[in-house]
Protein backbone atom coordinates (compact mmCIF):
# COMPACT_ATOMS: atom_id res chain seq x y z
CA UNK A 1 0.00 0.00 0.00
CA UNK A 2 1.16 3.36 -0.98
CA UNK A 3 1.73 6.38 1.42
CA UNK A 4 -1.73 7.84 0.17
CA UNK A 5 -3.55 5.42 0.31
CA UNK A 6 -2.24 4.59 3.99
CA UNK A 7 -3.44 7.98 4.72
CA UNK A 8 -6.74 7.67 3.16
CA UNK A 9 -7.38 4.81 5.54
CA UNK A 10 -6.49 6.13 8.42
CA UNK A 11 -2.83 4.58 8.98
CA UNK A 12 0.44 5.49 9.65
CA UNK A 13 1.64 7.07 6.71
CA UNK A 14 4.92 9.10 5.75
CA UNK A 15 3.43 12.62 5.05
CA UNK A 16 7.25 14.45 6.02
CA UNK A 17 9.44 12.64 3.17
CA UNK A 18 7.05 10.98 0.90
CA UNK A 19 7.66 13.03 -2.40
CA UNK A 20 4.07 12.32 -4.21
CA UNK A 21 2.20 13.43 -0.94
CA UNK A 22 5.13 16.38 -1.00
CA UNK A 23 3.92 17.01 -4.66
CA UNK A 24 0.40 17.20 -4.41
CA UNK A 25 0.44 19.48 -1.35
CA UNK A 26 2.27 22.55 -2.69
CA UNK A 27 -0.44 22.04 -5.68
CA UNK A 28 -3.04 22.66 -3.31
CA UNK A 29 -0.79 24.91 -1.42
CA UNK A 30 0.01 26.77 -4.65
CA UNK A 31 -4.02 27.19 -5.79
CA UNK A 32 -4.61 28.50 -2.37
CA UNK A 33 -2.23 30.75 -3.09
CA UNK A 34 -3.24 32.17 -5.76
CA UNK A 35 -7.21 32.33 -4.14
CA UNK A 36 -5.78 34.47 -1.58
CA UNK A 37 -4.07 36.66 -4.11
CA UNK A 38 -7.24 37.67 -5.56
CA UNK A 39 -9.39 40.79 -5.19
CA UNK A 40 -12.04 39.79 -3.21
CA UNK A 41 -14.19 40.79 -5.29
CA UNK A 42 -13.30 38.42 -7.81
CA UNK A 43 -16.05 36.43 -7.40
CA UNK A 44 -15.67 33.85 -10.80
CA UNK A 45 -11.90 33.59 -10.69
CA UNK A 46 -12.57 32.70 -7.06
CA UNK A 47 -15.54 30.22 -7.53
CA UNK A 48 -13.22 28.51 -10.27
CA UNK A 49 -10.47 27.89 -8.01
CA UNK A 50 -11.91 26.48 -5.14
CA UNK A 51 -14.01 24.22 -7.43
CA UNK A 52 -11.09 22.86 -9.43
CA UNK A 53 -9.40 22.25 -5.79
CA UNK A 54 -12.15 21.04 -3.88
CA UNK A 55 -12.87 17.13 -4.77
CA UNK A 56 -16.92 18.60 -4.44
CA UNK A 57 -18.86 21.38 -4.45
CA UNK A 58 -22.28 22.88 -4.25
CA UNK A 59 -23.25 25.44 -6.66
CA UNK A 60 -23.47 28.38 -4.05
CA UNK A 61 -20.81 29.07 -1.51
CA UNK A 62 -18.51 31.47 -0.31
CA UNK A 63 -14.94 31.26 1.22
CA UNK A 64 -13.51 34.39 2.30
CA UNK A 65 -9.62 34.56 1.82
CA UNK A 66 -7.25 34.02 3.47
CA UNK A 67 -7.93 30.07 3.14
CA UNK A 68 -5.78 27.45 3.63
CA UNK A 69 -5.50 22.89 3.26
CA UNK A 70 -3.07 20.11 2.60
CA UNK A 71 -4.38 18.88 -0.56
CA UNK A 72 -7.89 20.06 -1.20
CA UNK A 73 -9.31 17.29 -3.22
CA UNK A 74 -10.49 15.49 0.29
CA UNK A 75 -12.68 18.69 0.69
CA UNK A 76 -16.29 18.22 0.16
CA UNK A 77 -19.15 21.30 0.37
CA UNK A 78 -22.60 21.40 0.32
CA UNK A 79 -24.81 23.87 -0.84
CA UNK A 80 -24.62 27.47 0.68
CA UNK A 81 -21.54 26.56 2.42
CA UNK A 82 -19.86 29.88 3.67
CA UNK A 83 -16.59 30.27 5.83
CA UNK A 84 -15.03 33.55 7.33
CA UNK A 85 -11.25 34.67 6.97
CA UNK A 86 -9.13 32.01 8.42
CA UNK A 87 -10.20 28.97 7.30
CA UNK A 88 -7.53 25.92 7.76
CA UNK A 89 -8.51 22.65 6.36
CA UNK A 90 -5.91 19.98 6.91
CA UNK A 91 -7.31 17.94 4.47
CA UNK A 92 -5.06 14.13 4.73
CA UNK A 93 -8.18 12.62 5.19
CA UNK A 94 -12.01 13.15 4.12
CA UNK A 95 -13.61 16.59 5.22
CA UNK A 96 -17.14 16.54 4.34
CA UNK A 97 -19.76 19.74 5.24
CA UNK A 98 -23.36 19.40 4.37
CA UNK A 99 -25.76 21.68 3.12
CA UNK A 100 -25.82 25.77 5.00
CA UNK A 101 -23.22 24.92 6.82
CA UNK A 102 -21.52 28.34 8.14
CA UNK A 103 -18.26 29.22 9.66
CA UNK A 104 -17.28 31.75 12.02
CA UNK A 105 -13.49 33.26 11.87
CA UNK A 106 -10.19 31.61 12.67
CA UNK A 107 -11.83 28.19 12.55
CA UNK A 108 -9.76 24.98 11.32
CA UNK A 109 -10.35 21.24 10.81
CA UNK A 110 -7.56 18.84 11.36
CA UNK A 111 -7.69 15.14 10.14
CA UNK A 112 -3.80 14.90 10.89
CA UNK A 113 -2.36 13.85 13.86
CA UNK A 114 0.80 11.94 15.07
CA UNK A 115 1.88 9.41 17.23
CA UNK A 116 2.43 10.26 20.92
CA UNK A 117 5.43 8.33 21.21
CA UNK A 118 8.67 10.37 19.96
CA UNK A 119 10.65 8.19 17.86
CA UNK A 120 7.89 7.51 15.17
CA UNK A 121 6.37 10.80 15.50
CA UNK A 122 10.26 12.19 14.31
CA UNK A 123 10.28 9.63 11.51
CA UNK A 124 7.82 12.16 9.74
CA UNK A 125 4.99 9.45 10.51
CA UNK A 126 1.22 10.61 11.17
CA UNK A 127 -2.40 9.37 10.60
CA UNK A 128 -5.16 11.45 9.22
CA UNK A 129 -9.04 10.55 10.22
CA UNK A 130 -12.31 12.16 8.59
CA UNK A 131 -14.32 14.54 9.53
CA UNK A 132 -17.94 15.03 8.53
CA UNK A 133 -20.16 17.73 9.14
CA UNK A 134 -24.15 17.73 8.64
CA UNK A 135 -26.37 20.00 7.71
CA UNK A 136 -27.50 23.20 9.06
CA UNK A 137 -24.35 23.64 11.38
CA UNK A 138 -23.02 26.76 12.66
CA UNK A 139 -19.38 27.11 14.09
CA UNK A 140 -18.54 30.37 16.34
CA UNK A 141 -15.28 31.88 15.84
CA UNK A 142 -12.05 30.50 16.69
CA UNK A 143 -12.94 26.64 17.09
CA UNK A 144 -10.66 23.40 16.06
CA UNK A 145 -12.30 20.38 15.36
CA UNK A 146 -9.67 17.23 15.79
CA UNK A 147 -9.34 13.81 13.97
CA UNK A 148 -12.13 11.50 13.42
CA UNK A 149 -14.89 13.82 14.39
CA UNK A 150 -18.95 13.95 13.45
CA UNK A 151 -21.05 16.61 13.80
CA UNK A 152 -24.40 15.91 13.42
CA UNK A 153 -27.13 18.16 11.63
CA UNK A 154 -28.71 21.78 13.17
CA UNK A 155 -26.13 21.71 15.67
CA UNK A 156 -24.13 24.88 16.55
CA UNK A 157 -20.91 25.06 17.76
CA UNK A 158 -19.44 27.54 19.96
CA UNK A 159 -16.30 30.52 20.02
CA UNK A 160 -13.07 28.50 20.98
CA UNK A 161 -14.49 25.18 21.20
CA UNK A 162 -11.96 22.28 20.76
CA UNK A 163 -14.22 19.54 19.34
CA UNK A 164 -12.08 16.16 20.54
CA UNK A 165 -15.39 13.74 19.65
CA UNK A 166 -18.55 13.15 17.94
CA UNK A 167 -21.52 15.84 18.78
CA UNK A 168 -24.82 14.92 18.11
CA UNK A 169 -28.03 16.46 15.66
CA UNK A 170 -29.87 19.76 17.28
CA UNK A 171 -27.86 20.47 19.93
CA UNK A 172 -25.32 23.39 21.16
CA UNK A 173 -22.21 22.63 22.32
CA UNK A 174 -19.13 24.65 23.69
CA UNK A 175 -15.66 24.67 25.35
CA UNK A 176 -12.70 22.85 25.53
CA UNK A 177 -13.27 19.88 25.28
CA UNK A 178 -16.54 20.71 23.61
CA UNK A 179 -19.79 19.02 25.64
CA UNK A 180 -23.41 19.61 24.81
CA UNK A 181 -25.05 22.14 26.46
CA UNK A 182 -28.05 22.12 25.51
CA UNK A 183 -31.05 20.13 23.26
CA UNK A 184 -32.23 22.75 20.73
CA UNK A 185 -35.20 20.73 19.83
CA UNK A 186 -36.35 20.22 23.12
CA UNK A 187 -36.07 23.82 24.54
CA UNK A 188 -37.63 25.05 21.62
CA UNK A 189 -40.38 22.31 20.96
CA UNK A 190 -40.96 23.79 25.01
CA UNK A 191 -41.40 26.74 24.34
CA UNK A 192 -43.33 26.88 21.01
CA UNK A 193 -40.67 28.84 19.26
Amino acid sequence: MDEKNKMLAGKLYDANYNEDLIRERYIAKDKCYDYNQLKPSNHIQKEKIIKDLFGKTGNTFTIEQPFMCDYGYNIEIGENFYANHNLIILDGNKVEFGDNVFIAPNCSFYTAGHPLDAERRNQGLEYAKPIKVGNNVWFGGNVVVLPGVTIGDNTVIGAGSVVNKDIPSNVVAVGNPCRVIMDVEKKYRKVGR
